[in-house]
């Protein structure tokens, strides 16, 4: 077996654990025990304690969610479909897991954990983005991952504490947030048209001329 798969069986077999003992050492061996290993391999898979483990989970989720999205037809989609679609898929597979979910935010959000949270939002809405089939390379590359974790994290929020059935709310708090993006998006599409059609500056407003103009100014005066 793979040590990556015996990181998968350790990390499935601790979500239920983590509501009683959080993401802990405790946890963890539990979680090991109960996959059919003894308890010390959870320390010698996840050497760097609970934060590590907290980190291959949402690197576990973010591959799922590829897969399961892969499953699907996306061709009749749209990209925002898409990415509503891709996200709904990584949280509704954890949503008998929320109380994981939770406490694995709250621990990546203290200070010392600060970098990989970082990594992990971004490995997460870059295989979003990968997923949906964008292989952009240019300056929008990077503005569309800042967009769309923004949109993601306000999203994930909401689901932790949704009560709504098959979390409605959620989804629809989703959309809104798309549909804000997209219309932002045209507004600054709507902006650089209108730019471009700007008549050009006459040369007197060249800054330099502005310069200029008060020096020659001054010597024609003293000529007189």
């Amino acid at each position: 077996m793979e040590y990556s798969d015996i990181r998968d069986r350790i990390l499935l077999a601790t979500l239920p654990n983590v509501p009683f003992d959080g993401w802990s050492g405790k946890a963890l061996r539990l979680g090991a025990e109960s996959a059919g290993f003894d308890r010390e391999a959870a320390d010698r898979a996840f050497p760097g304690g609970p934060a590590e483990a907290v980190g291959h989970f949402i690197d576990l989720a973010n591959r799922m969610m590829e897969a399961d999205l892969g499953a699907r037809d996306l061709s009749g989609l749209k990209l925002p479909e898409k990415i509503h679609l891709a996200i709904k898929l990584r949280l509704e597979r954890w949503a008998g897991d929320r109380e994981a979910v939770r406490r694995g935010l709250a621990l990546l959000s203290l200070p010392g954990h600060a970098r990989l949270s970082l990594k992990s939002t971004y490995a997460t809405v870059d295989g979003i983005w990968h997923a949906v089939g964008d292989r952009s390379v240019d300056f929008s590359f990077y503005t569309k991952r800042a967009e769309l974790a923004a949109i993601y994290g306000a999203t994930l929020l909401v689901w932790l504490e949704d009560t709504s059935e098959e979390s409605a709310e959620t989804w629809a708090f989703l959309d809104r947030r798309l549909e804000g993006v997209i219309r932002l998006r045209k507004a600054r599409a709507k902006l650089r048209e209108r730019m471009t059609h700007l008549p050009t500056l006459p040369r007197l407003l060249n800054p330099l001329d502005l310069v200029r103009k008060p020096f020659g100014l001054m010597r024609s005066m003293r000529m007189r």
